[in-house]
Formats: structure tokens, C-alpha cells, sequence
């Protein structure tokens, strides 16, 4: 937006571009020969405002450097902008604000209020600069797993951010004095439009990192799943994501492509559900079946992990169905082998002991007679023992 200026500052370019040596040297020696007193105090009150502006910027290295630099901060960011206040910006700053006081004269004054002009708009600039580029480094960095690739793609990201805000910052200066900016904004509208169309692919690709590194649905070191694959993540670049295989093999996918799929994290895992089938025989007793669901209960706690439910679910075609459900409480697929390893061993151990019978798959072939009565298939032969 445009700022509201009266008509002295208005005319700060002409008066700038007329302004006359000798008119203005002659005006210089008035003024100092009559305005000495308001001179003197005025340029002591200027070192003390610069003095003060000093102490912020200094101030400000000391916000950026406090508390734990691995961890984001919105004052570390703020701290960060404030020590990169400019020393011309805090000199003209400081000559502007005891300009009136000293009663300069109107060249004089004319000149430091356009150089005030362009000094306030790209010192605003800069500071918008390191709080955008600190907001995303604090924020990447926060998570202490992407700064590898955050470092790669920070060049990129200060250049885009740097020709961005300075391009408005030019566009601003050059409005506030008196430059039609119109065409110079639709040709940066057209070129910017250009540039974005050209570069499409790699801007998805670093959009894509970034959204990895900012939403984190997984970090360097995570095991995830994704379609038919399971893998740890090794790297994160800009433009591709690389996986180590559990089979070994190395997979590698754009960023873009992998974020468009469902991705299981298996790493923020609290714990894993596993689940078993046990199938006893027919001839199992009903007394014997009924206390099944309590033993396999006693053999899940017994070993340390989390009962859940066991229980009948069915009649197969050789066996009485059963189920048991228990979680193991930890993301290592390594303690979660060893727990299903310890459980089956307990099953089978404990059903030995219970007098409990696995079910395999068996068939049975009942003969009928005549009349429809089962009758055994063989004659009932007498094996009779013979000594030679």
C-alpha cells in the first residue's frame, strides 16, 4: 500500500533531481551560521537514537542466541531479524527523526527524507526476509531429523524468498516516488508465470519435501509401509525419498508420488496386536473346550503382554475354532517376533499338559448296509500269532 505524504514529500524526486550545488551550499552556510544551538543539540540527540537502535540490534543477538539452539523459537526468530538492522538504516533513521527539530533546510531535508524512504522499505525487507527464512529453518530444524535436507534445499528457498520480497520491495520504492509501476508489475506478473510453468515439476518436488519436512508423516529412520512395500526410510532429498527394503533391496520414489499414497508409519507404533488360530479336535471333551479361552488367557499373561480376547469361532471341516488376540507392548518388530515366537511355544506346551489335541486335516468314511445301519467295512479278522 501506498503510503499518505504531503505535498513536500511528494516532490521529493523533482526537488531531489533540481536541487542546485551552489544554492544549496549557500543554504548549508546560512543554516549552520544561524541554527548552530538546534544543530548541536539535534546531533546529540541523533547519536543517543542511534545509540539506542544499537542496543535492539544488539539486543536482538542476544534473543536469537538464548535458550536451546535445536529447538524452534519465535523469539530465536525475532532476535535473528533485529540483528540484521542495517547501520545506514539506523544512521538515517536517527537524522530523519531530529531533522525537523534542527530546522533544516528544505533541500537538505528533502534529500533525507528520500533516502529515508528507500532505507525504511528494503530495512523492512530484510527483516521480513530472516523472519520468513528463520520460521522455516527453527521449524525443520525443531524436529532434529531433517536439517540434512532442509540444508539442501535452503539455497533454493533463500533465493525464491529473496527475489520475492526485494522485487516488492523495488516495486514499492518506486511507486512512493512518483514511478508508474504498472507495467513493471504485469511483467513481473508474466515472467513470474513463465518461470513457475517451466519449473513445474522441480517446484512439486521441493513443495513435496517440504510438506514432508514440516507435516513429518515420517522422519529419516522410520519403518513404513506403503502398497505392497516395507521399508526404512534412509534419506529424504528434494526430489526423491530412499527406503531400505526389509527384504534388503533399495526403493527409491518422488516425494510427490510417495505422499499420494497411504502410508502406515510402523515406527509410532505403541504397541502390536497380534492374533492366533487354534483348531482342536471333535472329540475334544465340551468340559475340556469350554476352559480353552481361560487357559490361552493365563498363557498371554503369563509371558507378559496384554490379553485382549479369546475365544470359539467356528466349526471347520476337521476342527473346533479357536481364537486368541494379545498386544505386545513395543514398536520393535523384534520384540514383537520374539513375543509371538514365546506365546506359540506356550500354547503348545500348556495344551500337552491340559491333555488338549491340535486338529489336522483328516477324513472319515463311515460304510452303511443294506438297510441304511453302519456297519464296519472288514470283517472282523482275528490276528492270530504263529511260531515257526
Amino acid at each position: 500500500m501506498k503510503p499518505e505524504t504531503s505535498g513536500e514529500e511528494s516532490a521529493v524526486p523533482n526537488a531531489v533531481a533540481n536541487i542546485d550545488a551552489n544554492q544549496l551550499w549557500g543554504s548549508l552556510q546560512d543554516w549552520l551560521t544561524t541554527h548552530y544551538m538546534e544543530i548541536a543539540i539535534a546531533v546529540a540527540a541523533a547519536v543517543g537514537i542511534y545509540l539506542v537502535l544499537n542496543a535492539v540490534r544488539a539486543f536482538g543477538l542476544k534473543l536469537r542466541d538464548r535458550g536451546d539452539p535445536d529447538k524452534a523459537s519465535i523469539v530465536s526468530v525475532i532476535g535473528q531479524a533485529l540483528w540484521q538492522t542495517k547501520q545506514w538504516f539506523m544512521l538515517i533513521t536517527a537524522i530523519k527523526l531530529v531533522a525537523a527539530y534542527a530546522a533544516m533546510p528544505p533541500a537538505l531535508s528533502q534529500t533525507i527524507t528520500f533516502l529515508f524512504t528507500i532505507a525504511v522499505v528494503f530495512q523492512v525487507a530484510i527483516w521480513a526476509r530472516e523472519i520468513v527464512l528463520g520460521m522455516i529453518y527453527y521449524r525443520a530444524k525443531a524436529s532434529g531429523d531433517s536439517e540434512d535436507t532442509l540444508g539442501s534445499a535452503m539455497t533454493l528457498i533463500r533465493l525464491l524468498v529473496t527475489a520475492v520480497i526485494f522485487a516488492i520491495a523495488l516495486i514499492v520504492v518506486l511507486d512512493n516516488l512518483g514511478v508508474d509501476v504498472t507495467g513493471l508489475v504485469a511483467g513481473l506478473g508474466v515472467g513470474g508465470i513463465a518461470i513457475g510453468l517451466a519449473a513445474q515439476g522441480i517446484f512439486e518436488e521441493l513443495f513435496a519435501a517440504l510438506s514432508i519436512i514440516f507435516d513429518k508423516p515420517f522422519k529419516k529412520g522410520d519403518a513404513v509401509a506403503y502398497d505392497n512395500t516395507s521399508a526404512a526410510v534412509e534419506k529424504i532429498g528434494l526430489k526423491t525419498t530412499r527406503l531400505r527394503a526389509f527384504t534388503g533391496e533399495e526403493k527409491i520414489i518422488s516425494n510427490s508420488n510417495l505422499l499420494d499414497k497411504e502410508i502406515t508409519n510402523l515406527t509410532r507404533l505403541s504397541k502390536r496386536r497380534i492374533k492366533f488360530g487354534v483348531g482342536l479336535i471333535y472329540q475334544t471333551k465340551p468340559d475340556d473346550a469350554e476352559r480353552v479361552p481361560d487357559v490361552l488367557k493365563e498363557i498371554v499373561e503369563g509371558c507378559g503382554h496384554t490379553f485382549i480376547r479369546a475365544g470359539f469361532v467356528g466349526f471347520g471341516d476337521s476342527s473346533i475354532n479357536y481364537e486368541v488376540e494379545f498386544d505386545v507392548e513395543s514398536p520393535s518388530w523384534d520384540v514383537v517376533y520374539k513375543g509371538r515366537h514365546d506365546i506359540g511355544l506356550g500354547i503348545y506346551r500348556r495344551f500337552a499338559q491340559e491333555g488338549f489335541e491340535f486338529a489336522y486335516p483328516t477324513q472319515m468314511t463311515f460304510t452303511a448296509g443294506p438297510a441304511g445301519e453302519a456297519i464296519m467295512p472288514y470283517p472282523d479278522v482275528k490276528l492270530v500269532a504263529t511260531e515257526s
